[in-house]
């Protein structure tokens, strides 16, 4: 906790495979990883989970296999996060809510308590997202021990104005889930350091692996620092990524280079 409030955080990123339609064993298969994150690093401040854990892109299936309400996501990973004194960025899973299923991101706290919901804004196409999925409906900002951080799932980062909308409502995170596939690794490790170093913020990014659904997902989780330096990287394959986020580079950098001081939004509008 220490290190956490003199805002140095040791983060893991949660690499792994999904097995396609199967939350039990994908549950099963997150928590393992989890504790063998905690394990192998003691002193773990935050854990990230990648996008749509729990089902995979099963969406013809997606209504019978959606957690309703994400009741048995938010049990086990409420107690997972306080039982080991950390927070969880929840990746995102399939949640049926009012008769809608919604690509949804949990944030729990260090005594388990639950702090944030964000349901993805932008529906792939490409995966035909929209034609099971509904859209979340407004940005999500959220505080981790009185840090603010953002709230983006896989798609969402070619959408400049998502992220700059939260580093305008004072994020200093922003975190990236995701189900990102061969052959567009240029464009997750361009569009990643891009939202970094236009907003001058940390983006801590997890990725899944394996393949699914006719689609081969690289890994290549990253956390990547204000100035789009990469901080750490994972490769290809099924593991625990961790690095270093600290925090007060943030200040430091948008000190040096003002760019929010010397935006000019009125020349924006269409």
């Amino acid at each position: 906790m220490a290190e956490l409030q003199q805002g140095k955080w040791r983060v893991a990123l949660v690499q792994g495979d999904i097995k396609l339609g199967e939350p039990e064993e994908n549950r099963r298969a997150m928590r393992e990883l989890l504790e063998r994150a905690v394990r192998e690093h003691p002193d773990l401040d935050l854990a990230v989970l990648p996008e749509m854990w729990n089902t995979g892109y099963a969406l013809e299936r997606i209504d019978e296999l959606a957690d309703t309400e994400g009741k048995a996501t938010r049990e086990w990973l409420s107690a997972f996060a306080a039982k080991h004194r950390i927070h969880i960025v929840g990746g995102s899973i399939a949640e049926k809510r009012d008769g809608k299923i919604y690509n949804a991101m949990y944030v729990f706290d260090r005594e388990g308590k639950e702090t944030a919901r964000y349901a993805k804004l932008h529906l792939f196409r490409l995966m035909e997202e929209e034609k099971y999925l509904a859209p979340g409906e407004r940005n999500v900002v959220f505080e981790l021990d009185g840090t603010k951080a953002g709230a983006s799932i896989c798609y969402d980062i070619r959408f400049p104005e998502l992220a700059r909308t939260l580093a305008l409502q004072g994020a200093k995170i922003l975190f990236v889930p995701a189900e990102w596939p061969h052959p567009r690794l240029r464009h997750w490790r361009t569009l990643l350091m891009a939202r970094a170093i236009e907003n001058q913020m940390y983006v801590v990014a997890c990725n899944r692996v394996g393949s699914g659904g006719g689609s081969d997902f690289f890994g290549h989780s990253m956390i990547i620092d204000p100035w789009g330096e990469i901080v750490t990287e994972g490769g290809e394959g099924e593991e625990i990524v961790t690095g270093a986020v600290e925090l007060p580079l943030v200040d430091e950098v948008r000190g040096r280079i003002p760019v929010f001081a010397d935006r000019r939004p009125g020349c924006y509008e269409l």
